[in-house]
Parts: structure tokens; sequence; C-alpha cells
């Protein structure tokens, strides 16, 4: 029954997303929004209540009409609901995103010459990784896609411990960056949540010429 009432209450607030409450405050009486809704008065107000509660909208009551706008909660819970679809109605066995490279933390470097990691991706990625990654942060409406590269199965580095240090496991995704084979990263514990790390038998930023903030498009599987 629980989630059937977070169902109703995404419909409601995609309702409001689209008349404008995702970017700004949007005036919407109860009424507005029933018959949006096909529904009564009533049902709305209370809809609006429990979109309030759950922390997914504000509300200004300030003016003669009520305004309201979609909390970053919200607009979260609008993105899962949009995977879920993609997840439902995605035909290709990959995805594309599009970002800026950027400085990482130096961190690849560390980790990718561990030979615990590295043994394992040159069986499993048919590739010995160049000492470091690549990172690129995505575009803002891209960031959903990183709940797919999570919950698809792709490849799994396992973890080890080393020395007395435990190192996670690693999910890689094989990729494409302008035609040259590479992986995607996505490690169970990051310091990132907008950045995905590249791995490549080249140093792809001398290969490509690429400095921060250049615009790539990385191909994904995901199958």
């Amino acid at each position: 029954m629980e989630e059937e009432g977070e169902g109703r209450m995404v419909i409601a607030l995609r309702k409001i997303a689209l008349m404008g409450g995702m970017h700004d405050y949007v005036s919407l009486s109860s009424r507005q929004l029933g018959e949006a809704l096909g529904m009564s008065q009533q049902s709305a107000s209370k809809r609006i209540l429990e979109l309030l509660a759950k922390g997914w909208i504000v509300r200004d009551l300030g003016a003669r009409r009520q305004r309201i706008k979609l909390t970053e909660k919200g607009v979260d819970a609008l993105r899962r609901e949009y995977s879920d679809y993609q997840r439902i109605f995605e035909t290709r066995d990959h995805i594309l995103v599009r970002g800026q490279v950027v400085t990482g933390m130096g961190e690849g470097q560390y980790y990718v010459t561990q030979d615990g990691y590295s043994e394992q991706f040159q069986s499993l990625l048919g590739f010995r990784p160049y000492e470091g990654t690549l990172n690129v942060r995505l575009r803002q409406e891209d960031l959903h896609k990183l709940d797919l590269l999570r919950g698809a199965q792709g490849i799994k580095i396992k973890g080890f411990e080393q020395d007395g240090r435990t190192f996670g496991n690693v999910i890689c995704h094989l990729a494409t960056l302008q035609n040259i084979e590479c992986a995607v990263v996505v490690p169970s514990r990051s310091h990132y949540e907008d950045v995905i790390e590249i791995l490549c038998k080249y140093h792809l930023r001398r290969t490509l010429g690429l400095k921060d903030g250049d615009e790539v498009e990385v191909r994904i599987s995901i199958g």
C-alpha cells in the first residue's frame, strides 16, 4: 500500500513539474491540480499535503494564491522514476553520456597500479590500464544515467586485502571514447557524485589532446 501511495504522489509531482514547478515556483491552486489530475479539489489538496510531508515540494502562501516548487528531493524522485522507465523501454545495449574533462584527486593512479586490480583488469577487460584514470564530470541532464550504470551488471573486479588494507569491489563497463576502447569504473565507494572515471591502455589526455574543460562523449555498454 505504501508503494501505491508513493506512486500517486509521483504522478502529482510529475504534473507539477510539467507545469513549471521543477525550476521555479508556479502558482497552482488545489482546484487546478485536481482538474489536471482528474480528481476532486479535496483529493488534490490532500495530495499537496502529502508531497509537503514527503519533502518533495515547498509551498509559498504569502501571495493571494499558493505557489509550489519541487525540492531537490522531489527532483531526485522524478529522476528515479525516469531511470525506471528507461530500463523498461530501453532497447539499446548502451548509453551515451557527455561531460567535461576534469582533474581528479589523484587516487586513480594509486588504485589502478595495485596488482590485485591490474591483473583482473588485464584478464577481464582485455587490457592493462595506463596508470591513472580520465575523469569526466557529467552534464546535469546525464546524472540520472549513473543510476543505470550502478544498477547494470557490468564486469565485477573483486576486492582484496593487502598490507592490512581493504580494497573494495569495482564494477567496470566497457566503453568507447572517440572510438578508443576503454572502460568506465563504478567503485563501491567513491568521493564523486557527478564524475565518471575512465580506464584505458592509453594516456587519454595525451593521445586525444584533452585538457580540463574539454567536452567529451562516452559510449558505455550496459549489456
